[in-house]
Order: structure tokens, then C-alpha cells, then sequence
């Protein structure tokens, strides 16, 4: 079903959001429109103060002085972001090799963890490397690939590849959206294959999302619920949402 133009146009920016630039015939190609309808979205965004236009594509607004400062772009809903790190505590222990996706959830996880001994963290975050790099009970290991500044991350196929033939514990997994008919979704294609490559090296797969996340549809998706073993959310979940996890044999864990 083809998109109505405010719908559209709120996925193109939530992709710039996610990763930071965007060039008018790769937005052409992935919403199938025409580069004229897309410079005529990138306008009406622009107008509003969101992103900035330039030759051949467009970049979110301010993204330079969020990377300088080495922040994420997106910073909302930390409360709950934060009570869900402090309950991923619970499945985390000493010896344990796990990884930690990108993005501001798992970041508070991080922040949460620089205490532990004897943990190895593999992360495509570069802002999560940093911050646990100098801690000495933890080893970290970063992937490689291509740098998506918003979100502080690499992407891509390299950063896929890294994680083929490993073996790892646990991963905590970060999403845009979650629905019972589109799955895990994501606002870009390039991390699609990441999370993928991710999910097949760990043991056990968390997905740490607030509740905010449930019933969102975003552009891309990975696959489906059951990709998970264990949903870690916040207490506003609602109980219909609860009864859909549990009927696709996904434990939820409240924070």
C-alpha cells in the first residue's frame, strides 16, 4: 500500500535520523516515487526546519555538533530507557561474552555495566567502546564498518561480516519498532543485516525496547517476533501486548 505524503515523508525523516544523510535517488528507489517528488518532500522538511538540503540529497539538522559531542540523536524516553538497563542487570554475569547493539537503550546498559569483571562486550557502537574501553574487568571488541553518525555506530555488510563463526552468550537488541504483523523494524535498510548477523551468533536474544516501540511500524523490517527469545520493556506495556508476546512464546520481562 503506497504511503499518503505526511506519512512518507515522516519515514524519510526517521531514516535521515537514523542515518544522517540521505541521497534523492537512493530515497527515490526505496519509496518508489520520483526524485522530483522527493525534492519536493526534502523542501517541505527543510522549510520546517528539520533537515538540511544539499546537491544530490540532504542531512539532518545539527547532526555535526551531536558528533562532536559525541551524544545520540535520539534521546527520548531515557527514564524508562534507563529502568530497562538497570533489569538487564539480572541476565548479565561475570564470564559472560555479550553483545550490545547500538542505539540509546543499550547505551544505558553501558553505563549500567562499567563495573563488572571478566565480561567481554562486541559492539558496533562506537560511543558504547568508548565508554567501556578503559574499564578493566571488561574486554571489549568493536566490528568494523561503515560510520553512521547519528546513532554513533558502524553498519553495513563489514560490520555483518565480523560476527560470522562467533559464538556469544547474549545479545541485547535494539529496535525502532514492534509489531505482530511487521516484526522488528528499523528506519534503514544498512542495519538490517547487522542485527541479523547479530542474532545468529548469540545464544539468547533480549530485545531491550520501551514501550513506545510497541505497535510502531517502522520502514524496514528484519523478521519476526520469534527472531527473539525475551522482550525487555517498561511498566506501561499493555496487557494486550503482553498476551501477543506470549502467544509467539517470547517471555516478557518488566522492568
Amino acid at each position: 500500500m503506497a504511503l499518503l505524503p505526511n506519512q512518507r515523508r515522516e519515514k524519510i525523516l526517521d531514516l535521515l535520523r537514523e542515518d544522517g544523510s540521505a541521497k534523492v535517488l537512493d530515497l527515490a528507489n526505496l519509496f518508489k516515487i520520483t526524485e522530483v517528488t522527493v525534492r519536493q518532500d526534502l523542501e517541505k522538511l527543510e522549510n520546517k526546519g528539520l533537515i538540511t538540503r544539499e546537491h544530490g540529497g540532504a542531512f539532518i539538522k545539527d547532526i555535526g555538533d551531536h558528533v562532536k559531542n559525541f551524544s545520540l540523536f535520539n534521546q527520548e524516553n531515557l527514564d524508562k530507557k534507563e529502568s530497562i538497563a538497570v533489569k538487564c542487570l539480572e541476565f548479565i554475569e561475570e564470564g559472560d561474552t555479550i553483545i550490545l547493539d547500538s542505539g540509546s537503550t543499550t547505551t544505558e546498559i553501558a553505563k549500567k555495566i562499567s563495573d563488572f569483571k571478566h565480561l567481554t562486550v562486541i559492539t558496533n557502537a562506537l560511543n558504547i567502546a568508548l565508554m567501556l574501553g578503559s574499564k578493566p574487568g571488561i574486554e571489549v571488541i568493536m566490528t568494523g564498518g561503515e560510520f553512521k553518525p547519528p546513532t554513533l555506530s558502524l553498519t553495513g555488510q563489514k560490520a555483518a561480516d565480523f560476527f560470522k563463526g562467533l559464538n556469544v552468550h547474549k545479545l541485547f537488541l535494539a529496535t525502532a519498532g514492534i509489531s505482530l504483523k511487521s516484526g522488528l523494524t528499523y528506519p534503514s535498510l544498512s542495519d538490517l543485516v547487522v542485527k541479523k548477523a547479530m542474532i545468529d551468533a548469540a545464544d539468547t536474544v533480549f530485545l531491550v525496547a520501551d514501550s513506545t516501540k510497541i505497535g510502531k511500524s517502522s520502514f524496514a523490517s528484519l523478521g519476526a517476533l520469534s527472531l527473539i527469545n525475551y522482550l525487555i520493556t517498561d511498566s506501561e506495556i499493555q496487557e494486550k501486548d503482553k498476551t501477543v508476546f506470549k502467544e509467539n512464546e517470547i517471555e516478557v520481562i518488566i522492568a
